[in-house]
């Protein structure tokens, strides 16, 4: 993991501080579907171990809080650059070094990545709707398609917050 004193300051441009105020904003909203889970959590226990009857939409609920909160939370953490870092190159680079391998890890890695999960996930999420998916389970949620199109939504948000990032390594390269 990068260590506070390798951690650098993103570079400014005001662009990319537009876009990642937009990114923090839909984070900081998403931040509070973990509030609702832990009290669905909650909930759910009470009714499962108190009085022997769970309920299978709050289940259902359950993982599409939690999905809300993972996919919207993969830009958030780009735009910080608090992603995890276990990288045993990374720790022995010079600065400009460590930049470099960033960029080139966001613009051969992650950006073709991005890219291909959101185009395959558009016929998916297209069939979901045009089916009015719902869950299989009788007492489950209705709207399955929702929970679905988010990951479109996420990954255009992600690749919107790895530009950003992409073209303040680029910044921080040449002023370095």
């Amino acid at each position: 993991m990068m260590s506070a004193e390798n951690h650098q300051k993103p570079a400014p441009n005001k662009f990319c501080d537009v876009l990642d105020a937009i990114i923090r904003s839909i984070g900081h909203f998403v931040m509070w579907t973990n509030v609702v889970l832990i009290f669905v959590i909650i909930l759910q226990v009470v009714l499962r171990y108190g009085f022997g009857h769970g309920l299978v939409m709050l289940e259902e609920l359950q993982w599409h809080l939690y999905a809300l909160g993972i996919m919207f939370g993969a830009a958030y953490s780009q735009i910080l650059d608090s992603h995890i870092r276990v990288d045993i190159i990374h720790a022995r680079l010079s600065d400009k070094w460590k930049i470099r391998w960033d960029l080139f890890g966001t613009v051969l890695l992650l950006l073709p990545f991005i890219i291909i999960i959101f185009h395959q996930s558009l016929d998916f999420v297209h069939e979901a709707w045009r089916l009015n998916e719902r869950s299989d389970a009788p007492l489950g949620l209705p709207w399955r398609w929702a929970i679905k199109s988010v990951i479109p939504i996420s990954f255009a948000l992600l690749f919107v917050a790895t530009i950003s990032r992409a073209v303040r390594l680029i910044t921080q390269l040449r002023r370095t």
